[in-house]
């Protein structure tokens, strides 16, 4: 019993793993001791080039991004193996176009994580971001590629759904970005009290009006937009969501957005996407899972521009591997 809650105390606690960490590669690997060269680094430097479409002219952003995050973080280990091409490029290219085809009007990446979305909001236009991220480290992550390259969007350490106050945290050991409010049976995971509001209450004292969202809450997708229906009613934004199939979610989202009268589109590598009467998960490719929801069909001058800045994405291979 005390080793199992030694490693619960390990699990939760990012500086405690780290110690531990480095009590262990320096042990004999026959009392528990760690191979140092398949430990993960404290701190990963990564640098990466941004998209960057081939009728800009203006050359305004940077055009790559050099950030030291911590090592053990799921999505600096990706963009250092990867870069951006493989990072969601469907999804990316998708909410870059949104970007260039919605009236004025906040950026809100719910579900941020380190803030890639963010980051390429700030990047490529002049909209006001705001990376809401619940979980501290990875906030603090957020606020870092924040102050990188000049980008500046705004951190919000809150998790948006149905209500307000506050709420456990489910964390996984193996990736960050699976995080979560929703309950589950499942073993091994820790648990952290965070700040929970509605996007209605959390707007009431931001006073900003939404043009594009995206929400990537691992399951909770459906409180998120329960939350702001008042929001979504009065500034109809356009919408980026990730739906993971055989959850419920499918069935929540599509009694919701009955409601505004929203287009629903599956994401995926070839354009034009094609509007559905049913939201279904797997119509989405497994590796992103996202669908566009607008408030109207999307204009036919829309579709080229998510081409266009798909190709921008495939371009943007890793500068320089991480250390």
């Amino acid at each position: 019993m005390v080793t199992d809650q030694l490693r619960a105390l390990v699990r939760r606690y990012p500086l405690v793993r780290f110690a531990t960490r480095q009590v262990r590669v320096r042990l004999p690997r026959r009392l528990g001791g760690l191979d140092p060269e398949r430990v993960p680094p404290w701190s990963r430097l990564c640098t990466f080039a941004l998209p960057r479409l081939e009728s800009d002219t203006r050359g305004t952003g940077p055009d790559s991004l050099t950030l030291r995050l911590p090592g053990d973080l799921a999505a600096p280990r990706r963009l250092s193996v990867s870069g951006l091409a493989r990072y969601e490029p469907g999804s990316l290219a998708c909410f870059l176009a949104m970007l260039d085809h919605t009236r004025p009007g906040a950026v809100l990446d719910v579900g941020a994580g380190v803030g890639v979305y963010s980051a390429l909001a700030a990047a490529r236009s002049s909209r006001p971001v705001f990376a809401f991220e619940p979980t501290p480290e990875v906030a603090s992550a957020a606020r870092a590629v924040s102050s990188s390259g000049g980008l500046g969007f705004t951190v919000v350490e809150l998790a948006l759904s149905n209500h307000n106050g506050t709420a456990h945290l489910r964390r996984t050991g193996h990736d960050d970005r699976c995080n979560t409010l929703v309950r589950t049976a499942r073993g091994g995971l820790s648990c952290i009290t965070v700040g929970v509001a509605t996007l209605a209450r959390w707007n009431e004292s931001a006073a900003v009006a939404p043009a594009v969202v995206k929400i990537d809450t691992v399951g909770t997708e459906p409180d998120v937009v329960a939350g702001g229906l008042e929001v979504l009613r009065r500034y109809r934004p356009w919408m980026l969501v990730k739906v993971r199939p055989d959850r419920g979610v499918e069935e929540r989202l599509m009694a919701l957005l009955d409601l505004l009268e929203y287009t629903w589109y599956p994401v995926s590598a070839k354009t034009p996407y094609r509007p559905r009467a049913e939201i279904v998960g797997r119509a989405s490719p497994a590796r992103e899972r996202m669908w566009l929801f607008t408030p109207e069909p999307a204009p036919s001058g829309f579709w080229p521009s998510v081409a266009g800045w798909r190709r921008a994405l495939d371009a943007c291979s890793p500068a320089v591997r991480g250390v």
